[in-house]
């Protein structure tokens, strides 16, 4: 009898990827986490009438997206944490939570509901399998999470009713109200909003090979594109729909499984699509990069200016940190938000 041919390498990575969600679900109903406080809104807040069946849809409505999976859950929860605490409606956010369909989203669900039994929140399963063959190995193997570019997905997963939506990553903490980011102006015709930073050396994000392809490196041509992290950003759901969006990024990860033309991840995607045509954002919504490794004592300092939002972006995370007794010195800032178990954790 002949013997089967051997299983192709997307059919072996799938394989891999699933099977690690799997665990990573296990692993996350290991973790306990403490009730947090109740939340109300402040007697200048317009409430949405907690009897409409359509709440979701409200015009007062704030709208908060995030991916939960085993690894960042803990960062998750801190997020969760100190957007409520630092919001004058508290009660008026919604938060879209997207996981992987291979998961255990019953235990996520619960997770979040025991920790924020007031929290109003939906959580969405994403096919990681859809989106791990057009993921191309990065510098960092962080970076190659299908949940990564499940921010790509967000307008066909969250309900159309939904206008836009602040898009935060795991690793942050909000010590400001987020209905000032989202209420960021969009203008008539952006789809993003995110703070830019020019100053980064833009062309370090792509490959010899997109820039010496003049057919390629001409996307960039009269754009003025900048660096812009996506890790936090205001997304206008229905523009992202009418101009099919998803399509155009998956387009130029095709290609770059064809032809490597970036190193990092999902982020060049979003500047081959994007970058030039955002609207801005005070730089004070993504104090970025304090994830910096501390391997050596290279701990991040804050950028200049005031701070909304610290980002811990990079591969030091300060529970990480915290738990080794080696924190940099911004991990303090984390810690009250903390909801594990733990000697760090906030106090109940």
């Amino acid at each position: 009898m002949p013997r089967p041919p051997p299983p192709s390498t997307y059919h072996r990575r799938t394989h891999i990827l699933l099977l690690l969600f799997a665990l990573s679900s296990a692993a996350a109903a290991a973790l306990k986490f403490k009730e947090a406080p109740e939340f109300y809104n402040s007697p200048t807040c317009t409430s949405i009438d907690p009897h409409s069946d359509d709440d979701l849809c409200s015009d007062l409505a704030v709208h908060v997206a995030m991916t939960l999976d085993a690894t960042y859950l803990r960062g998750s929860m801190a997020a969760i944490l100190s957007v409520l605490q630092h919001s004058s409606c508290p009660q008026n956010i919604f938060f879209h939570f997207v996981s992987s369909a291979s998961t255990d989203t019953t235990a996520l669900r619960l997770t979040i509901a025991t920790s924020f039994p007031y929290l109003k929140f939906h959580v969405y399963p994403f096919d990681v399998a859809a989106v791990a063959g057009l993921i191309s190995t990065s510098i960092r193997s962080a970076l190659d999470s299908p949940l990564n570019y499940a921010r790509n997905y967000l307008a066909l997963l969250i309900p159309h009713c939904v206008q836009r939506v602040v898009y935060l990553d795991s690793d942050l903490i909000l010590v400001d109200d987020i209905a000032k980011l989202a209420a960021i102006p969009l203008g008539e015709t952006a789809v993003l909003a995110a703070p830019e930073y020019c100053n980064a050396n833009f062309t370090s994000y792509f490959t010899p090979t997109f820039w010496s392809n003049p057919s390629l490196s001409l996307t960039f041509a009269g754009r003025n594109a900048c660096y812009f992290n996506t890790g936090v950003m205001v997304i206008h759901l229905q523009r992202w729909r009418d101009g099919d969006y998803t399509a155009k990024i998956i387009e130029w990860m095709e290609l770059q499984k064809r032809i490597r033309i970036y190193k990092l991840g999902s982020l060049p995607p979003f500047l081959l699509v994007f970058a030039g045509f955002i609207a801005p954002v005070d730089h004070r919504w993504n104090q970025h990069g304090l994830g910096g490794d501390n391997f050596r004592g290279l701990c991040r300092n804050l950028h200049p200016g005031p701070v909304s939002l610290l980002h811990w972006s990079g591969k030091g995370k300060p529970w990480v940190r915290l738990d080794s007794n080696r924190p940099c010195p911004l991990d303090v800032l984390w810690a009250p938000y903390d909801l594990l178990h733990t000697p760090f954790a906030l106090e109940s």
